[in-house]
């Protein structure tokens, strides 16, 4: 019998953290809820979780630093909760590493269909971790290797997380070739996302801080457009 995922549910609304639990065990994962900021550190080093659903608004500390807390020791996936619907909050949310961000009150079934496109992203690295056929992009002082979600960088192992990995995968798998950010969008997050395109503008900022360009080859903004992974001649 498989092991239930475990999902953490931090809001120190209970009802809607009770109605969130009831949503997510009809549908076969484990849950567990936690009120505030504090409980969330410890439930998140006994827990275990695969996945957080993190509220913003919590008494003590706040969603955000809990946020930078876990993002400091793991990468487990971050999907962040607020009535907040600005701009600034969503741009904020996934500087700080959450891979998506839902604006209260939510829709049952968008909620869980979040939450499971989030967790996909992290499966394929254990999936095809045997696998022969690697789905790798190597450039001189990068290789980025999406059958075991990892990135070495002038030979040092990066860490980052799956979406940030993914989307300089498929940018890489296809040199010089422009993508607008709705491309980027469908093609990376794999469902509609709600939302605006800042999404893709803030990875790519995530991925220029630990992948600097190169002689060869960078990430190149296309203005107007979008991106591309633009390869020189050396």
């Amino acid at each position: 019998m498989a092991t239930k995922q475990k999902i953490l549910i931090v809001d120190d609304d209970n009802n809607i953290a009770e109605l969130i639990s009831l949503y997510l065990t009809k549908e076969c994962f484990d849950t567990k809820i936690v009120n505030d900021g504090e409980e969330a550190l410890v439930a998140f080093e006994q827990y275990a979780p695969n996945l957080i659903l993190l509220d913003l608004m919590l008494p003590g500390i706040d969603g955000y630093q809990v946020c930078r807390e876990v993002r400091a020791k793991a990468n487990v996936p971050i999907i962040m909760l607020s009535a907040k619907g600005e701009i600034f909050d969503k741009v904020l949310g996934l500087e700080l590493g959450a891979d998506d961000y839902i604006i209260k009150p939510f829709d049952s079934k968008e909620l869980v269909a979040r939450v499971k496109a989030v967790l996909r992203r992290y499966q394929p690295a254990k999936a095809e971790e045997n696998t022969p056929d690697l789905k790798c992009v190597k450039y001189p002082d990068l290789e980025v290797n999406l059958s075991n979600y990892s990135v070495v960088y002038r030979g040092q192992a990066i860490d980052m997380p799956p979406k940030e990995l993914e989307l300089l995968y498929f940018l890489a798998a296809s040199p010089n070739q422009v993508f607008t950010r709705e491309q980027l969008l469908d093609h990376i997050w794999g469902y509609e996302y709600i939302g605006d395109t800042r999404t893709v503008d803030v990875h790519v900022k995530r991925l220029r801080e630990k992948i600097k360009d190169h002689a060869n080859w960078s990430l190149a903004t296309v203005w107007g457009i979008g991106y591309k992974f633009e390869v020189r001649e050396s």
